[in-house]
């Protein structure tokens, strides 16, 4: 069981969760939450004992020495508190990896935690491969089983069937809990798959700050994102068929998404550029 001692007392606590592995294309949710837990300073409260959920032959220990001398990590999850945050309310992040064994143990033992920190929402972030341009915006889906969620956030309810991982096995256990959940998914062009997608991590990012009305710094997310998307464009270049494939993508997105230039769409970009304008001054 987590251990609670550490925990401060939390305002209005919310959850974010990412999972390397399975849910994880291009390290697109992982780095979202590393880049989330640097970004606001957050605490380590608490990680699950590893030798429970994880085979050391699939998610192998590390020999480090970054914080001193030679240590060895071991793969496990960990959940910090984030409580100097642009939200109004503290943030729960779990850093994870999607266990070997034992899912409903581990659901459980999180969700435990969820609620002995009285979290009030719990959102799930992953990254998948799909038949998407590099050269458009990354594409990301945002769902939520909660009928009240879906119309405060103007998102849709989730229609997937088939096999999941260990992000739809604890959105479900939220849902199931009564939590209200939000589950947000960055689209990554399989072909370009390989990790990192800094590209995605920035347009989850992004979605983040929309969902919150609330600023995240980037850092040099959007140098790195420019930096991908111009080591993909050398790639194509490099091969017609992939070039070729990527210019039907661009087609087919083209001709069937709606413009993003109505009025709305507008103003809230400028908006955005004024506010983090202020906050760069």
């Amino acid at each position: 069981m987590i251990e609670l001692e550490d925990v401060p007392l939390l305002r209005d606590p919310i959850m974010i969760a990412a999972f390397e592995g399975w849910n994880d294309a291009g390290e697109t949710a992982s780095a979202t939450i590393s880049h989330l837990i640097g970004t606001w300073n957050a605490q380590l409260v608490a990680e699950l004992d590893p030798e429970i959920y994880y085979d050391y032959q699939v998610n192998r220990p590390r020999i480090t020495s970054e914080t001193g001398p030679r240590e060895i990590v071991w793969p496990t999850t960990r959940i910090f508190i984030a409580q100097d945050t642009p939200l109004d309310r503290d943030v729960i992040l779990v850093q994870g990896i999607e266990p070997s064994m034992r899912w409903r143990a581990f659901t459980a033992e999180l969700m435990d935690f969820a609620a002995d920190c009285e979290v009030g929402m719990i959102i799930t972030l992953g990254g998948l491969l799909a038949d998407v341009p590099h050269t458009r915006p990354i594409p990301v889906t945002v769902t939520s089983e909660h009928d009240e969620t879906r119309q405060r956030y103007d998102v849709e309810a989730n229609r997937y069937e088939g096999p999941t991982g260990i992000v739809g096995v604890f959105t479900d256990a939220a849902h199931q809990a009564g939590l209200p959940t939000l589950s947000c998914w960055a689209a990554v062009p399989h072909y370009a798959g390989a990790s990192p997608s800094p590209k995605a991590t920035l347009a989850l990012l992004t979605r983040l700050e929309e969902l919150f009305d609330a600023l995240i710094g980037h850092a040099d997310l959007q140098e790195q994102a420019r930096a991908w998307e111009h080591g993909v464009d050398e790639l194509a270049a490099s091969d017609d068929e992939v070039a070729d494939y990527v210019h039907s993508l661009e087609q087919t997105q083209d001709t069937t998404e709606l413009p993003e230039a109505s009025g709305d769409a507008i103003a809230r970009e400028f908006e955005k550029y004024l506010r983090r304008r202020e906050t760069d001054e």
